[in-house]
Order: structure tokens, then C-alpha cells, then sequence
């Protein structure tokens, strides 16, 4: 079946894409060791104070900033010392006029002290200190609850945790953490053409670089991949992979097969599935025989054969719809504005996106081999230059729109 010939817009195959799919329901609680990567399922509130007790941000003496008012070297305050509290310890006293804690960096603050004076200013005394210069009222003083109050919100359903979250939550005492559940995709990869890494090339066959490619994009992102496999160019057996994909997979994506010719099998493979067609052929190169559909309420995704043309369609009308699966949207691209930093002369009579380099605002095109076949090409690049339809060739210094990897 091969009606639809029309060419879609790029935005609104996102949008029929994305329109279609919820975020995926439920959460799970992760150890905390393993939430980096996953994004909150719910509201985060603290538990604690952070720092629990007051604590001293120094190695020195706590006392009472009036025993040393005054204090120089000339004429330094005398007083004697109680306790000694380092990082861990606790002194059940109260300090009172003229008597200092010993106390190291991290140690809690006894009662009756009001700061810290340092070590350095001090004669390291143990049993009596003198100290050779005053500190105000709460000078060099920690308060609890000063990074963090108990019962404040710390994170937001849907924040993505990084180093620094997972942290915090540390800080709180937290075992595990409630996350929305991950994506799960299947892959399978069409083709009588393709055999599998580590087979010897028989004439006329070429090594899968699609499927393992798109799984470690997708591992990448987060995403599970569940299955990957390879099937020949006939719609029944690609039908049955693509069933038993869904299995326990949330997404299918498929390559090759979706172009007019006559191995072009996934047009056959739909109606099998009794699959819903939501878009084929969109205005972009490469890639533009992409084929969407639903199966039972999940998407269906078929991308060329091709690996620059996968892996081009697959960043920019798979990834948007991911973001909303997944309830995260750092999985999406960006977009902004480049300066080129060399010709790109080739006219562009359709809309063209070709691989590229930003960085500092400047745009390098590396190696030129633009073709939808060509990988290599794409090895250091993290963006794609957006080309409007009847574009006459770029040149150094013009202003370009750029998509963000």
C-alpha cells in the first residue's frame, strides 16, 4: 500500500507523533546508587536540617565572642579549656564565661558558645588558650538548617537526577528514590541484505551498523532496549518481530523497508499488524520515506535503512516523543543559531539538515560526504545544520539554524 505520497512538514510529523503518546504511567523506588539518570516520579521534601546541629566551618576554639572583645597579641584573652569536639563527637556541656571548646572542622558547636576564633590566631593552647584577636557574635558559625530547612522542597516531580541531586538526597538519609519508569524500545532491523557483526561479508551483503548504532543512541539517552534483531525483507516474519518486540517494550522501531521499491516490505507490514498509519514521507532529506504508525496504542516507528537517514530521523521526530514517554524533557533537542565557518555550496531545493560541529556559536562542516548512506561522516558531530527549501548554498559567515545533539 503505498498511497500518501505527500510530504508531510518535519513539525507536524513531531506533532502527530507526540500527540499520540502519554507519559508512561506509574513510578518504581531505585536504590539511591542507581537513580543517577532517572527523573522523579513525585515531590522530594527534607526530612532533616542540613546541617543538623550547629557545626564550626573551621579547626579553632568556640566560645563567647564577648570573653575576647578587645583580644590582641599584645594583650590576649585568656581562657580554659573544657572539651575538645572534632567531626563526629558531642559535648553534652554548656560553656560557660571564660572557657573555650577545642573543635575541628565539622564538630558541633557546644551550648553557651556564640563562635569560632581560629587556630591560626590562637597559641594551640590545651588546657588554656590564648587568643590573640577578637571574632564577633557568630563569626565562623554554622547554623543548623542553613543549607537546608526540614521540610522544604528539595526536588520537583520530573527533575532529572544528576551527581549533585544525588547528593542532597544522601545528605537526607535516603535508601531509595520514587522515579518514573524508564522507556522501553525494541529494534528490528530489515533487510536480506544486512548480517550480523562478526559473520564474513558474503557478495552483495553489508554489516548491521543501524541496529547497534540506534541501540547504543538509545542506551544513551536512557532508554531500555529490550530487544534487538534482524529479519529479512518479508512483511509476515517482520511482522512477527515487530509483535513480539512489543511484548515488553513500550515503542517499536524498525529500519529499512519503508521507501517505493519493491523490497520496501513495511507498507505490507502494517496492515498485518492491524497497525494504525499516522504519517509517511516527510519534508526533510535525509530520510523522508520515514513511516509512523500506532500498534495497539504504542508507537511504531520506521526509519530508512540508511544509517545517516535513521539516525537524522531518529533525532529529530523520535527523540520529541521519547521526551514525553519518558516525562523528560532534557531527552529533547535544542535549538539555536550558528555562524558557518566554511562554504556549504551544494543547493538545497527541500528542506535539508547535514551534519556539523558547534562550538562558541561557529559551525564546521568536517568531512563533506553529506550522503544518507554515509556514516563516518557523522563521527565527531554533535548538531545538524537546518537548511530552509530552495536554499541557492551556503557561505562562510552566514547565520544558520542549528540543532543541538
Amino acid at each position: 500500500m503505498r498511497e500518501g505520497l505527500e510530504l508531510i512538514p518535519l513539525e507536524e510529523a513531531v506533532r502527530a507523533l507526540e500527540s499520540r503518546v502519554e507519559a508512561l504511567p506509574g513510578e518504581e523506588a531505585v536504590p539511591l546508587e542507581e537513580a543517577r539518570g532517572r527523573v522523579l516520579a513525585r515531590e522530594i521534601t527534607a526530612a532533616i536540617a542540613n546541617p543538623p546541629f550547629d557545626r564550626s566551618p573551621l579547626d579553632g576554639y568556640a566560645l563567647r565572642a564577648e570573653d575576647i572583645a578587645g583580644a590582641s597579641k599584645e594583650s590576649p584573652a585568656r581562657l580554659s579549656v573544657i572539651a575538645e569536639v572534632c567531626a563526629g563527637g558531642w559535648f553534652d556541656g554548656t560553656a560557660g564565661p571564660g572557657q573555650a571548646v577545642r573543635i575541628m572542622t565539622g564538630g558541633a558547636i557546644p551550648g553557651g558558645c556564640d563562635c569560632v576564633v581560629r587556630q591560626e590566631d590562637t597559641d594551640y593552647g590545651e588546657e588554656t588558650v590564648a587568643v590573640y584577636r577578637p571574632v564577633s557574635c557568630h563569626q565562623n558559625y554554622c547554623f543548623a538548617g542553613e543549607d537546608i530547612q526540614r521540610g522544604a522542597v528539595l526536588m520537583a516531580a520530573g527533575e532529572k537526577l544528576g551527581p549533585v541531586h544525588i547528593g542532597v538526597l544522601a545528605g537526607q538519609g535516603l535508601v531509595r528514590v520514587p522515579v518514573r519508569p524508564r522507556v522501553r524500545a525494541a529494534i528490528v532491523s530489515t533487510g536480506d541484505e544486512i548480517v550480523p557483526v562478526g559473520v564474513p561479508l558474503a557478495p552483495g551483503k553489508i554489516y548491521n551498523s543501524s541496529l547497534l548504532m540506534l541501540r547504543a543512541r538509545l542506551e544513551e539517552l536512557g532508554v531500555v532496549v529490550t530487544s534487538a534483531r534482524s529479519v529479512g525483507d518479508d512483511p509476515g516474519a517482520v511482522a512477527q518481530a515487530i509483535r513480539a518486540g512489543y511484548e515488553d517494550a513500550d515503542l517499536v522501531i524498525t529500519t529499512g523497508g519503508v521507501s517505493v521499491g519493491k523490497k520496501d516490505i513495511l507498507h505490507d507490514t502494517l496492515p498485518l499488524l492491524g497497525a494504525e498509519r499516522l504519517f509517511w514521507r516527510v519534508q526533510m532529506k535525509p530520510g523522508t520515506p520515514i513511516l509512523c504508525g500506532l500498534y495497539q496504542g504504542k508507537p511504531l516507528c520506521c526509519l530508512s535503512g540508511n544509517p545517516f537517514a535513521a539516525i537524522a530521523t531518529f533525532e529529530l521526530i523520535l527523540r520529541p516523543m521519547l521526551a514525553k514517554l519518558s516525562g523528560d524533557g532534557s531527552m529533547n533537542y535544542r535549538r539555536t543559531t550558528g555562524r558557518m565557518a566554511e562554504d556549504f555550496p551544494k543547493r538545497s531545493p527541500g528542506r535539508r539538515f547535514i551534519r556539523a560541529r558547534y562550538r562558541d556559536g561557529l559551525v564546521t562542516l568536517g568531512r563533506q560526504n553529506h550522503s544518507s548512506g554515509a556514516l563516518y561522516s557523522m563521527v565527531g558531530c554533535n548538531c545538524l545544520v537546518d537548511i530552509e527549501a530552495g536554499n541557492k548554498g551556503l557561505r562562510a559567515g552566514d547565520i544558520v539554524k542549528v540543532v543541538l545533539l
